[in-house]
């Protein structure tokens, strides 16, 4: 890195010079650069100083937003979520406080393009995929909207592991995001909470009041560092709370200097476990009971924070607690703070139950976000008793208060009461979280219309019976300043001189483009942004595959966890079937087309692995045979994260979106896509139905049998007698059978494809094979009408403003959590 003169602003005072003068200061008195560090770590240490400089513009209105929230008479939310899929803060600080032109210019100056220095930050990948990116989401909403809201999660020291390709194969790797530090946090050690585990309970009298105490447990202790979260150019900057767990004493001397070093500082590793890593792999009890832990150490040191910031407002008046303090649980990962809301008011707090009962259903609120029925957290009663065992203790006490609701409901229908009963009855009796989470919450929503009413007819019918009024939807949305204004500069820049800019804070004002769609020469501008974007993307892939796109053929993309349900499978299988009609030579009408899939399968999913295998192996045959060059590629697009779809969503002209219709709850994906002007090809699942709504059935590409359609072919389903009455699809499985795409590890596939043509394939990948390759069809005849195609991409993001998280996020303010915005000035 090199000093250069300021060619650009020569005006000390100008936003660029300032913020020149304020990284050199970083670089020399924080962090100590001399100015003869090797040019490998040049980007280490510029990155490290921007961020310090942009922390510091974040500091004051952090400060005065903390105190505008303590200081409001009003209601205010705790947003408890597992996951929070942040990816780089330097990018969102940028975003947000809109310095994007006095940071880069005042990188140039200091010899290094902003590029460099933002790719040396690590994703923080405290997620999995959409739950944990949505939450994300949501908090810069919140903040974009002012409103009191404060996130709480795990500071895991590894994050979603590191996705590796070795023959094929998935293999994981730790992904270590700590390892450099952590810039964006502030370690609060005044607020730190006490957790307890194991023990047991004892019964007592108290002043004539019999209650129970939890003895003998061990504890942790949970070490909070809070993260900013800027809304947009608004001087507010909300909280996102992590907690790391830690042991109370770093190790035991006595033990230590007798020479038993292993078991001295065995409780503080147990300790340091819990925060260690995101959601270890729950196929051996040990994996469970850590998960477990997980869980009670986020929702026990956030619900102590809350109500120690309450005692410290209102001492042991919990009056109005339900009424100014809502705690939304994202998924039942958090659905523990039910009953340990009930042990601090009950124990800590000496409330009887029944006030306790009703404050905590006043503040719970839940959004479910699954409608597979094996995804629903069940705990086994015996691992309860083990590690919680005061909080069994209320669990059972809640579900005999509520059987006895129920049975005044429904008097002598035992089998409703056994199918509502929070414990699953049999030899190794379970907890059924979700159904804890509901009864002990005022509000429970879906994330997409369709998604709630399976809820609402399916999953949750008898509670929808017992209490309709507790049920609404908040379909889901993401952030545009990410999504659109961060990761699509091009496209911002045409937006913003076409439209103007009004749409970065709402959405809703992107509308304001879709007469474009009919003016040729936007058409051609928005051509022309899109290449850039697709160049881009190329020389992404070329980079991390080796596998080189050509930016004239259709960019096809499907990014997501792999999972049966989205049906990587089917994308695959066309695939097949696109290079089974170039080896027969029927290429006339071809549209070339290059094919992206990425995401990372659980490591202890074996038959989403296989997935990933057969991909990889797909992707080796058709980019290897000449034959295929001019028409085909696949690439499986290894560790896919945050700044990888950064790079992907601009560039990609088709989503695949092609879950069996009533399996995915919403996606948020399908969202991001649209606003960057892809067009999806989907089933009427989840959001694609809401996003087909907005963008008009013509500019949405729709195949597949519908959620109840599905219900009715399984009944049915004989895949064999579909592949056979089939030619193509006949091909395709013959091509997947013979051994072509496994020379070398023979019969690899055959779980996949007898998987395929089971009747049990509750995926009915082979029932919308058919459906699909048509739509497939459909799709290439408009991409060789390129103004139709341009006015399709332009239709799609200008019908995008609904999918904001703004939106989302208004209307959990004005129909769940009741809160305001508190700007400057407003707190009372």
């Amino acid at each position: 890195m090199h000093n250069s003169s300021r060619s650009d602003n020569t005006d000390p005072s100008s936003p660029t010079s300032e913020m020149h003068s304020e990284i050199k200061r970083h670089l020399l008195c924080t962090f100590g650069y001399d100015g003869h560090v090797s040019e490998g770590n040049d980007a280490n240490y510029l990155y490290r100083a921007a961020a310090a400089t942009l922390r510091d513009r974040l500091s004051t209105p952090w400060r005065e937003t903390r105190k505008r929230f303590a200081t409001t008479s009003q209601r205010r939310v705790h947003y408890l979520s597992l996951e929070f899929l942040l990816g780089r803060s330097l990018n969102n600080a940028v975003q947000n406080l809109n310095l994007d032109q006095p940071l880069r210019g005042a990188i140039e100056q200091l010899g290094l393009k902003m590029e460099e220095v933002v790719s040396r930050e690590h994703d923080a990948g405290l997620g999995n995929g959409g739950l944990g990116r949505l939450a994300a989401c949501f908090l810069d909403s919140c903040a974009n909207l002012a409103l009191p809201v404060v996130g709480y999660g795990i500071r895991y020291e590894y994050g979603m592991f590191h996705q590796k390709i070795e023959s094929g194969h998935q293999v994981e790797a730790p992904d270590h995001w700590l390892r450099d530090g952590n810039l964006w946090e502030i370690e609060r050690p005044e607020d730190a909470k006490t957790i307890r585990l194991y023990g047991h309970t004892e019964r007592y009298l108290d002043d004539g009041v019999m209650r129970s105490r939890w003895v003998g447990a061990n504890e942790l202790v949970a070490m909070p560092y809070d993260m900013p979260i800027p809304g947009y150019t608004n001087d507010t900057v909300n909280t996102l709370r992590l907690w790391k767990s830690e042991a109370t004493d770093a190790f035991n001397l006595e033990e230590f200097n007798a020479g038993s070093y292993p078991e001295a500082v065995a409780t503080k590793t147990q300790a340091e476990q819990i925060s260690m890593v995101l959601y270890p792999n729950d196929a051996s009890e040990n994996g469970k009971e850590l998960r477990l832990k997980q869980q009670y150490f986020l929702v026990s040191a956030s619900l102590q924070d809350v109500l120690e910031q309450w005692v410290r407002q209102h001492g042991n008046d919990f009056t109005d607690f339900g009424n100014q303090n809502c705690f939304q649980l994202n998924d039942t990962h958090p659905a523990t703070a039910v009953p340990e809301l009930m042990r601090l008011l009950i124990d800590q707090h000496r409330l009887d139950w029944d006030t306790a009962w009703s404050i905590t259903q006043q503040c719970m609120a839940y959004t479910n976000h699954t409608l597979l029925p094996e995804a629903l957290e069940r705990w086994s009663v015996s691992l309860f008793s083990n590690l919680l065992p005061r909080l069994l203790e209320i669990i059972f006490e809640i579900n005999e208060r509520f059987l006895v609701e129920v049975a005044a409901k429904a008097p002598g229908d035992k089998e409703m009461i056994k199918r509502m009963s929070l414990i699953e009855e049999g030899h190794d009796p379970h907890i059924r979280m979700a159904y804890l989470s509901i009864v002990g919450s005022f509000s429970i929503n879906g994330v997409a219309q369709l998604h709630t009413e399976l809820l609402k007819s399916g999953l949750f019918a008898d509670f929808y019976n017992l209490w309709p009024e507790k049920f609404n939807n908040k379909t889901n949305g993401v952030t545009q300043r990410r999504w659109l204004s961060h990761c699509n500069p091009r496209l911002r820049q045409l937006l913003d001189t076409s439209i103007g800019n009004a749409w970065q804070a709402n959405l809703e004002k992107i509308v304001a483009l879709e007469p474009l769609a009919e003016d040729a020469d936007f058409r051609k501008q928005w051509r022309a942004v899109k290449l850039a974007n697709k160049q881009q993307l190329s020389d992404y892939v070329a980079e991390h595959t080796g596998v080189v796109f050509d930016t004239a053929s259709l960019f096809d993309v499907q990014v997501k966890r792999i999972h049966e349900y989205k049906r990587q499978l089917l994308n695959v299988l066309h695939v097949i079937h696109l290079y089974d009609q170039i080896l027969q030579g029927n290429t006339e009408s071809m549209v070339p087309r290059c094919v992206l899939i990425g995401g990372k399968a659980a490591p202890g999913y074996f038959l989403a692995k296989q997935i990933v295998k057969l991909i990889n192996n797909v992707s080796d045959v058709i980019n290897n045979d000449p034959k295929a060059n001019d028409f085909l590629k696949l690439v499986f697009f290894p560790n896919y994260c945050v700044s990888a779809m950064e790079v992907i969503c601009p560039g990609t002209e088709l989503s695949e979106q092609i879950s069996t219709a009533g399996k995915e709850a919403s996606g948020t994906g399908n969202m991001k896509f649209m606003m960057n002007g892809a067009i999806t090809i989907g089933t009427l699942d989840g959001a694609n139905i809401e996003i087909r709504e907005k963008a008009g059935a013509e500019n949405f590409f729709l195949f597949g049998l519908n959620a109840a359609e599905v219900e009715e072919a399984k009944k049915t389903y004989d895949p064999n007698a579909i592949i056979a009455a089939d030619e193509d699809i006949n091909r395709v499985m013959s091509m997947l059978e013979s051994g072509l795409f496994c020379q070398n590890e023979p019969g690899i596939f055959n779980v996949l494809t007898a998987g395929l043509r089971s009747p049990d394939d509750q995926w009915l990948t082979i029932r919308d094979l058919r459906s699909y390759i048509d739509a497939q069809q459909a799709v290439a005849e408009a991409y060789r009408d390129h103004d139709r195609w341009d006015r399709m991409s332009i239709r799609n993001t200008a019908n995008s403003g609904w999918f904001s998280s703004d939106r989302t996020i208004q209307q959990y303010a004005d129909e769940i959590w009741d809160v305001q915005p508190i700007e400057i000035g407003q707190a009372k």
